[in-house]
């Protein structure tokens, strides 16, 4: 049994994915989850950005986008497509590497994941090599392995954690704040009574052990 994992984090320039370009483009930052490989080779895309019609405008317009989906809750928008475009992510994940995080912004992508073992590396590391403007920015033993899940650690039921995360990504937290309850709640697939009354629960349980 294999039993190291390390975290790599990769920066791609001049990267020439219809989300990097796009966000380059109108300087939108995009979330976007891992790509899904479909049996007739296409890439099913997932991500976010703040509410744009530029960005929405620029990708409706891109040949290589389709079947675009766009739904949104307050200030932000959230994305559905395929695409079969040859992605430098594909790259590194056909190499070896495990994609956790996708984030695109003007100054270029940051692909965050992890390898489990050396050997795994080498292949992403030569994935990597013969990839045009990908260099690792770090690379570091993975300690989240030897602890338990959040939920767990904090003794956090997992509906409650998905809430505080959600929460958290979405800017709910931040001065000012950038979302409202009932987007969060929407993107949630809750009632805003339901997310307000989740997020107490778990903020008192997070309190609670911290100053116990």
């Amino acid at each position: 049994m294999i039993e190291e994992c390390l975290a790599v984090e990769f920066r791609v320039r001049e990267d020439d994915c219809p989300l990097a370009q796009a966000s380059r483009a109108v300087g939108v930052e995009i979330d976007a989850e891992p790509p899904q490989r479909r049996s007739d080779s296409y890439d099913l895309l997932e991500f976010r950005s703040v509410r744009s019609e530029a960005l929405t405008d620029r990708l409706d317009d891109d040949d290589r986008i389709s079947h675009l989906y766009v739904s949104r809750t307050g200030e932000r928008s959230r994305y559905r497509c395929l695409s079969k475009h040859p992605c430098v992510v594909r790259t590194l994940i056909d190499g070896g590497l495990i994609v956790e995080t996708l984030r695109y912004r003007a100054d270029g992508t940051t692909i965050s994941g992890a390898v489990v073992g050396r050997d795994v590396l080498e292949g992403v590391m030569e994935a990597a090599g013969e990839t045009v403007g990908v260099t690792l920015e770090r690379i570091y033993p993975r300690q989240s392995d030897a602890e338990e899940p959040p939920n767990q650690r904090w003794d956090l039921t997992p509906a409650q954690e998905e809430c505080l995360r959600t929460a958290l990504e979405m800017g709910y937290f931040t001065i000012p704040r950038e979302t409202t309850s009932e987007a969060v709640a929407d993107e949630l697939g809750i009632s805003k009574s339901a997310f307000l009354e989740r997020l107490r629960r778990g903020e008192q349980v997070l309190f609670e052990r911290i100053f116990r």
